[in-house]
């Protein structure tokens, strides 16, 4: 038993939050890519995949199912099995007729499952660890997820641009990258078959035999948390500008210089923003989690929103100088990504304060569900606006956007000593 209770973090947390960010980086970065290589508008490419963030938005509608039927380890292994599999079906849609509408009809299943996937593996990680743990390992758990998005979209878009290159054939180059992603992915779910714990508290919810009594009660108790129009706000309005950013950062950076863009190749793409600008996230994902739990949430998240939408002014001076120096362009998206990873850490940190409770898996669910409603409409119109207004002023809507987020952190309220760490050797 016990054995289960003393195996170490480290075993499981990287693996499992690396595991967590594959799906979704090919559900909302390479589905982009691949859009863009085959020609798709970028109104089209905004508005249909950013309706694949739906499951993420909806997700705590059936979050209390997962605690009420299987062990959240059970779930995570079998999910992992599913998504490693339609992974690779993706690429089977890349030579067929109606590639587009096949491959987004993959897309939603993918998007389902991993979002039914990350229910069960948040609620596993507040299971496995301590409150104090989770803090200090917020910014590790960060980590593995960005070090999933460096290989997802930086080393498989290095690859598929490398492969479109070497065939002439852009519909193979993607077959090969989805297919080594879903054996990657059967890989690592026959991985945390092996190694995940089995905590005492991982156990199936208790029913009182009203199913649709004890979800309504449970999802319920949600909305009568104290401040919750305030919990609401910040969760909606925190990522406004830049949820509309992320959609167009790829296009820009792919669009020729006659377009308003920077004219990179695919290669060039996975390498600045896939791998130079996630290792700068990732960084400063672990920056922001240390500082957390050195100074507390609250003292931190005034320069942690500052840091998060300050750099959005290097996409302007981008849009407006149209660079051509690689390293210079590398440069300033790494600076933007930093910024981004070190403030993001409040943001995670501040829904598992809120998620805290008796039904916290379901309530970090809510959560995260909100999180991706604030990401999913705000991008849904992104495409227009940036053909309406062209990348440089599109750039700077953004700026303006973030405006909101600003006002929403003067209004929450956070516990003064909330994500510190306890001193080494505390119980």
């Amino acid at each position: 038993m016990q054995r289960a209770q003393q195996q170490s973090p480290w075993s499981w947390v990287p693996s499992l939050y690396f595991g967590q960010g594959l799906p979704y980086v090919a559900v909302m970065m390479l589905s982009v890519i691949m859009y863009k290589n085959h020609g798709i508008s970028n109104a089209d490419i905004a508005l249909y995949t950013s309706w694949l963030y739906l499951p993420w938005v909806i997700k705590p509608l059936w979050s209390p199912f997962i605690e009420l039927f299987g062990t959240k380890r059970i779930w995570i292994v079998g999910l992992q099995l599913v998504i490693g599999a339609a992974l690779a079906l993706v690429a089977l849609t890349t030579s067929l007729p109606h590639f587009f509408q096949l491959s987004l009809a993959v897309f939603w299943l993918i998007a389902f499952s991993s979002a039914t996937h990350d229910i069960a593996a948040d609620g596993f990680y507040m299971l496995g660890l301590t409150q104090n743990r989770q803090a200090a390992f917020v910014g590790v758990r960060s980590t593995f997820y960005r070090l999933a998005m460096i290989a997802g979209q930086g080393a498989l878009v290095y690859l598929a641009g490398s492969l479109s290159a070497a065939t002439g054939d852009v519909r193979l180059a993607w077959s090969v990258v989805f297919l080594i992603l879903g054996g990657l992915f059967v890989g690592l779910s026959l991985y945390h078959h092996l190694v995940l714990p089995k905590p005492g508290s991982d156990v199936t919810g208790v029913r009182s035999g009203a199913l649709m009594a004890d979800f309504m009660a449970t999802f319920a108790s949600f909305f009568k948390k104290k401040g919750i129009l305030t919990i609401l706000g910040f969760l909606l309005l925190f990522r406004l500008g830049e949820a509309q950013l992320l959609k167009l950062a790829l296009p820009f950076l792919l669009d020729p210089a006659q377009a308003g863009g920077l004219g990179l190749s695919t290669s060039e793409v996975g390498l600045v923003y896939g791998t130079v600008g996630v290792i700068a996230l990732t960084l400063g994902g672990l920056l922001g989690g240390y500082v957390i739990a050195r100074h507390g949430l609250k003292r931190c998240l005034w320069v942690m929103v500052l840091a998060v939408h300050l750099p959005d002014l290097v996409f302007v001076y981008l849009a407006t100088a149209l660079p051509d120096n690689l390293a210079l362009i590398a440069a300033c998206i790494a600076a933007e990504q930093f910024g981004y990873g070190f403030g993001f850490a409040a943001y995670m940190l501040y829904m598992i304060m809120v998620a805290d409770g008796p039904h916290k898996t379901a309530h970090y669910a809510i959560c995260t569900g909100f999180m991706a409603l604030g990401m999913m409409l705000p991008g849904m119109v992104s495409g227009k606006i940036q053909e309406y207004l062209g990348y440089q002023h599109f750039f700077i809507w953004v700026c303006i956007a973030t405006i909101p987020a600003f006002a929403m952190a003067a209004l929450v309220k956070i516990d003064p000593e909330f994500g510190k760490a306890e001193p080494e050797g505390a119980v």
